[in-house]
């Protein structure tokens, strides 16, 4: 069983860099924001109050985000392990993190401030099933068309504008480096280039975790 956290700024890559790893070693992936994201489509109790923070660009509360992770976490269907994106966000969670789960290694994949506030302001998302693109990188087929659903609705998520990016960023520096320090104490930590072609970035990933004997898919 394989357990691993991956850690960067928003936009990073860790969603895409997450999906590939899980694929290809039959991992969980456990993403904070696609968490959130279901509770939106879905209309749950949590859902009102997290579209009012998203469309301000304001983080998600620290205690919102340790219950997700908490129980989903406890659901254990993570036979061969996971890969956990988006959580801890600071120091105290990185502790009670520790304290209640071991793990193999922290994923941290680093990419410069000025790149990040690039792919984001250029990403789209589909309103109807949450496909994501970038359109400079990744852009639909047909410009403006999902590929995956074929809506005509592609959006500019409220909190990919430039000041509330680099208030993330920000906050990501004063509240999130501890928590990376904290495991770095602990030797846990790979650190790769993100400002790389993905299969370079995933390549360096399962070269510094020694996952090639372990691979499962192709």
């Amino acid at each position: 069983m394989h357990k691993y956290l991956i850690m960067g700024m928003p936009g990073c890559g860790k969603g895409t860099q997450s999906e590939i790893m899980c694929e290809r070693f039959n991992l969980v992936h456990i993403s904070v924001g696609d968490i959130l994201r279901w509770n939106i489509k879905n209309h749950t109790k949590l859902a009102a109050r997290i579209k009012q923070l998203m469309s301000t660009g304001r983080l998600i509360p620290d205690e919102i985000v340790e219950n997700i992770v908490q129980q989903r976490l406890e659901d254990h269907d993570w036979n061969y392990g996971f890969m956990l994106d988006g959580f801890p966000r600071n120091e105290a969670q990185a502790e009670y993190f520790l304290e209640r789960y071991d793990i193999d290694a922290v994923i941290f994949i680093d990419v410069p401030a000025e790149l990040i506030i690039e792919r984001l302001t250029a990403r789209r998302v589909c309103r109807n099933c949450g496909a994501v693109y970038n359109l400079d990188s990744h852009p639909p087929e047909v410009a403006g068309k999902c590929d995956s659903c074929g809506s005509n609705d592609l959006m500019l998520r409220p909190d990919d504008n430039e000041i509330a990016i680099r208030e993330r960023l920000d906050d990501y520096e004063k509240k999130t480096l501890p928590a990376l320090n904290l495991f770095r104490q602990k030797e846990l930590v790979i650190k790769v280039r993100g400002d790389r072609p993905i299969h370079e970035v995933q390549a360096d990933i399962q070269r510094d975790l020694n996952l090639a004997k372990y691979r499962i898919k192709s």
